[in-house]
């Protein structure tokens, strides 16, 4: 059995399966190339890509790493009262209780800045907890994507999408009381999530840097002629070199490239490393070449296809059923390394994204070079749930 099965199943073998597991010695090489690909450019660790608080604290230790990006409004509220200091959330909230929190802490309100995308965002706080608050730090929501005529390349987030509207939002947020804008964020989804596949998809990649060299710097000067910007962030693990190229970042982010989920596979940029992994047991053999797993039906988010799937990783050889695919409470796998598994063995999994994988599971056990195991809980270990 090759490195690292062979280490990480020993290892566990105590474990009740299913169980993650984490390849020390794969996460901080993953993390030193992060950083090597930054070129000097600090990184944001983004929350939803690990949702292990333990991680996240040692990730923000190593050098080239300075604060989180976080989903929720109460996940940023609970990681600062964890000791984590600078924090920004990636997504509106709506969230009366979270903000109310918020708001009556001066530490969270220097700690958190939030994000917005309109003006209606900023009525609906306002709604909710009052327009006589203290100021609370916004960042502004760019919309990344490469828009050619009517066709839309990446995803649906912010309707700020060119430098007009970014200062028409940051005038009025300026302009508005008890807030104070510090930042802008440019999620680049087509080049940072998008595997390079093709010939096709590197052009698209191409074409929407050069896009957004040129955008980004007329967004920046816009919002700059009404507030001092302390963050612009941009980037994610896929797009790390290519967008922090721009001199204009002053920020990258980046968490999916920590574990490395097989939707990361298949990237010019780097060698894809799996450092996250989550192990089932064989049940039952309805065929030689079929090996039955308990539990295993963790689908990633998105379209649902079959680059959605957990994938068999060891032994290899393994395979879905295509008309079942991850169940439920069983998965089957056939193919020839099947005939050689028997009830009890063991099957190692790799998950399609990153952190979602630790909302199956209560902990993580996380395996040293010499094979020593620290258990350590995620988000979910802790009771923590943050959609």
């Amino acid at each position: 059995m090759p490195e690292p099965f062979d280490r990480l199943l020993k290892s566990t073998a105590d474990l009740d399966t299913p169980f993650a597991v984490v390849d020390q010695p794969a996460l901080w090489a993953n993390a030193d190339d992060l950083v090597r690909r930054a070129a000097g450019v600090p990184i944001r660790v983004a929350s939803k890509s690990v949702r292990v608080r333990s991680i996240i604290d040692r990730t923000l230790a190593r050098e080239g790493f300075a604060g989180v990006m976080s989903y929720s409004l109460a996940e940023s509220n609970w990681l600062v009262d964890n000791g984590i200091d600078d924090i920004l959330l990636a997504y509106p909230t709506t969230s009366a209780s979270a903000l109310k929190e918020l708001v009556a802490d001066d530490r969270k309100r220097a700690a958190i800045t939030i994000m917005v995308d309109s003006v209606e965002s900023l009525d609906h706080i306002d709604s909710l907890i009052g327009a006589d608050h203290p100021a609370i730090r916004v960042c502004i929501d760019v919309d990344a994507s490469l828009k050619i005529g009517p066709v839309h390349l990446g995803v649906r987030r912010s309707p700020v999408h060119s430098a007009d509207a970014a200062g028409a939002l940051a005038k009025s947020i300026e302009s508005r009381k008890g807030y104070d804008l510090v930042g802008v964020m440019f999620y680049d989804a087509q080049i940072a999530g998008l595997p390079d596949s093709s010939a096709a998809v590197r052009l698209v990649k191409k074409r929407s840097n050069a896009d957004l060299l040129e955008r980004r710097t007329k967004v920046i000067a816009a919002v700059g002629e009404h507030a001092k910007l302390e963050i612009i962030n941009a980037g994610g693990t896929g797009s790390l070199e290519v967008t922090g190229a721009d001199p204009a970042i002053t920020e990258l982010t980046a968490g999916s490239g920590l574990f490395v989920p097989t939707l990361f596979d298949g990237y010019d940029a780097f060698e894809a490393r799996p450092a996250a992994y989550f192990v089932l047991s064989v049940v039952r053999k309805p065929e030689p070449d079929i090996a039955t797993l308990f539990a295993g039906g963790y689908i990633a988010s998105g379209p649902t296809n079959k680059n959605r799937q957990p994938a068999p990783t060891w032994p290899e050889g393994l395979k879905a059923i295509s008309t079942e695919g991850a169940g439920e409470v069983q998965s089957p796998v056939k193919g020839k390394a099947a005939r050689d598994l028997n009830i009890g063995d063991r099957v190692v999994m790799r998950y399609a994204k990153a952190g979602e994988m630790c909302e199956r599971f209560d902990e993580i056990a996380i395996v040293a070079a010499d094979g020593s195991v620290e258990r350590i809980p995620t988000y979910r270990g802790e009771g923590k749930n943050f959609g």
